[in-house]
């Protein structure tokens, strides 16, 4: 007997594209036209054999008047974790004036800042935890803003090349 897939969750996007496109009564080639894609390459996203581009599934959702972002979150391109409604990814996904090169180029040197912004915030709460908090510490800094205050900066300076 065949479990019906209605209520269940949707594990990958091509049954989840599936199941929106039969909840909205629309054969395949009806959805392809209406999207602007051919019909065998709607049915290897469906069938998990494609990864669809961003603009691909915009224009998916378009034809089923369902939410990008939905798409953007099952196929894996944004986290469902990002921010409500104005995350950075869906912003640039949704940019018609980005090739999909550019979209991807930025999204991968976002997600680059986004790791290396949380490594050093872990790095800095790990040595906050591992310094002494003795009074000699806040002493020292204070003598050595002082001393900057009446001497002026040690550290050479240099002026800006001219354009």
């Amino acid at each position: 007997m065949a479990k019906s897939k209605v209520g269940q969750t949707v594990e990958s996007l091509g049954d989840y594209l599936k199941e929106q496109r039969v909840a909205s009564r629309l054969s395949l080639r009806q959805l392809a036209v209406q999207a602007g894609v051919s019909n065998p390459y709607l049915s290897q996203i469906e069938r998990g054999l494609r990864k669809p581009s961003a603009e691909v599934l915009q224009q998916i959702a378009r034809a089923l008047r369902i939410s990008a972002e939905q798409l953007y979150v099952r196929a894996g391109i944004v986290s469902p974790d990002d921010g409500v409604g104005g995350s950075v990814e869906v912003a640039v996904l949704s940019d018609t004036g980005l090739t999909e090169r550019q979209k991807q180029s930025l999204l991968d040197v976002y997600s680059s800042f986004i790791a290396m912004n949380g490594a050093e915030a872990e790095q800095a709460a790990e040595a906050e935890g591992s310094e002494d908090s003795s009074e000699s510490d806040g002493a020292e800094g204070a003598d050595i803003d002082q001393h900057i205050d009446q001497h002026g900066s040690t550290l050479p300076t240099t002026s800006a090349p001219q354009l």
